[in-house]
């Protein structure tokens, strides 16, 4: 249930309330991202990178790349690898072009619900932390859906809210009032993270997002839960 302080926006308002955010926090949404997880989320990361099963000189799509850490990650694991990063938020792709000299990623600016692509050019599609951000998650994924190739794959890591009782209302505690309070002194902008975990409250759960998911296109579709089930990973085959 969300929080009667609820700062989430209404659905036509949160396209432009999105972009403002991550612009107001992009100087810090690195460190932030590190803190928040105890650097857990480099691993998964790099698990998002592996389900994406690309071959050798691959082409591999990052929507809401922020400052291209999945593409980032691509490229260390197979130089010959062509990710693509992109991005409704330029300020986080400024950050995200300094981040690594000597590793070059493609950055594009644009909207998940309309990606700039052809159909079937990518040989898979993924995200971090986006569908949460989305006004139309299935709309999401059919885009994402349309630009891969037959074949290949679409993987989504996201938050979810954990379903054990007791660890639950832990995490709950922590996630409503810890972040919000480091958030807001590291970035200046607590807001941003008041909208974090009440975005993520009204989220689809693992399994009804796997079922968006098939509707949007993808058979096989599957995922696994990570850091006591707070983190989710699916992926499915066009």
């Amino acid at each position: 249930m969300v929080t009667s302080y609820s700062v989430l926006p209404p659905p036509p308002e949160k396209r432009a309330y999105v972009r403002r955010m991550f612009a107001a926090i992009a100087h810090r949404y690195d460190l932030m991202n590190r803190l928040m997880t105890l650097g857990r989320d480099v691993a998964w990361r790099r698990a998002v990178v592996q389900l994406c099963a690309l071959p050798h000189g691959g082409r591999l799509l990052d929507v809401a790349t922020g400052t291209g850490d999945i593409a980032y990650e691509a490229l260390r694991l197979d130089p010959t690898t062509q990710p693509v990063g992109l991005d409704l938020t330029r300020q986080m792709m400024l950050i995200g072009r300094e981040k690594h000299p000597g590793l070059s990623v493609p950055f594009a600016e644009g909207d998940a619900l309309a990606l700039p692509f052809p159909d079937n050019i990518f040989d898979a599609v993924c995200s971090g932390f986006m569908m949460r951000n989305v006004v139309d998650i299935a709309a999401a994924f059919r885009e994402q859906v349309r630009v891969v190739a037959p074949g290949g794959r679409v993987v989504c890591l996201e938050l979810t809210m954990p379903r054990t009782p007791i660890f639950g209302r832990l995490f709950r505690g922590y996630f409503f009032h810890v972040v919000p309070l480091i958030g807001g002194l590291l970035s200046g902008q607590r807001e941003a993270y008041r909208y974090l975990p009440e975005s993520v409250d009204v989220f689809p759960p693992p399994d009804a997002l796997a079922r968006i998911m098939t509707a949007a296109g993808l058979r096989e579709v599957r995922y696994r839960l990570a850091m006591f089930g707070t983190i989710a990973i699916h992926w499915g085959i066009k």
